[in-house]
């Protein structure tokens, strides 16, 4: 079943909050996935020319100040780090090619969630309360966030199959519903050079986006591609350096509902979700049309 949310902050001062109006959003979705749950944050930036890259582990006790002080010396750059439970969050003045080969050498148990400028990506078995917990979600900032709460269908119970998906830079997707051709079309898509690291239907939506970016497509042109490629029923949020887009199927059979404020825009699979941010009571509330995209961006960066 799964539940989805998103919330895209209109305002720079709100910032600081971001976590905290979110985390009520990501638990209310208990009943729609408790099996995982996961986010993706943008925010704190990395400068052009470095790469931040969120690790994660299945043992909350990884040592990670070895690992760090390995890669610094195999890459003879710069770099800062912090823990956050069983995750890394690394920020390293050096190509994106470079730190991952370094680390498939190093850590080759280690899973890069995700790699950009902006994003970080959390996400882990258990219910959405411990999940929120376990990150401290309640007590970060960022502009712009989307998050998942997973009810297994397609695949084991497992952090790396939990959601958000990233299989590019800054770009992730949480995705309610299926998709009857996935398998055909990761075949595709590897001969393309897209790699992946699970069964999950949802992570061959994220790379067939990756691809179509590749190409020279506008995230708008991507995912109108997607619309005439995937074939199944779904919702997607899907998150850019810039901001985040909702797009449903031509069918639409999966819930979502939109709210727009002057403050922010939020969107969930259903409003229980939204009830609990400021001014919900005078938002623009309606329900995404189907295949029809939206999308709200900053100016690119």
């Amino acid at each position: 079943m799964c539940g989805i949310v998103g919330l895209y902050l209109k305002r720079p001062e709100l910032e600081a909050q971001l976590g905290k109006l979110f985390e009520p959003m990501l638990e209310a979705m208990t009943d729609r996935g408790p099996d995982s749950a996961g986010f993706a944050i943008y925010g704190d930036e990395v400068a052009d020319g470095w790469v931040k890259l969120t690790l994660q582990a299945t043992d909350i006790n990884y040592p990670w100040a070895t690992l760090m002080g390995q890669l610094e010396g195999r890459l003879g750059c710069s770099l800062d780090w912090f823990q956050n439970a069983s995750a890394a969050v690394l920020k390293v003045h050096a190509d994106e090619a470079s730190a991952r080969a370094a680390l498939a050498e190093l850590a080759p148990g280690v899973r890069i969630m995700s790699a950009g400028q902006s994003i970080e990506i959390l996400k882990g078995m258990g219910l959405p309360a411990e999940i929120s917990s376990r990150f401290g979600l309640a007590g970060m900032k960022g502009s712009h966030i989307i998050g998942h709460t997973r009810m297994a269908t397609e695949s084991a119970v497992t952090m790396e199959g939990s959601h958000p998906f990233s299989t590019g830079a800054d770009l992730c997707l949480v995705h309610n519903g299926s998709l009857s051709n996935h398998f055909r079309l990761r075949q595709v898509l590897k001969r393309e050079g897209i790699s992946f690291e699970t069964d999950n239907d949802t992570e061959v939506a994220a790379g067939y986006l990756t691809w179509r970016l590749q190409q020279g497509d506008t995230l708008a042109q991507a995912l109108d591609g997607a619309l005439q490629d995937l074939d199944g029923f779904f919702t997607f949020a899907i998150g850019t350096r810039n901001g985040f887009a909702v797009i449903r199927d031509p069918i639409a059979c999966k819930p979502a509902v939109l709210a727009e404020t002057d403050d922010y825009v939020a969107m969930a699979s259903e409003y229980q979700a939204l009830a609990s941010l400021p001014g919900i009571e005078h938002a623009k509330v309606w329900e995404p049309a189907p295949a029809t995209l939206y999308v709200w961006e900053r100016e690119s960066a």
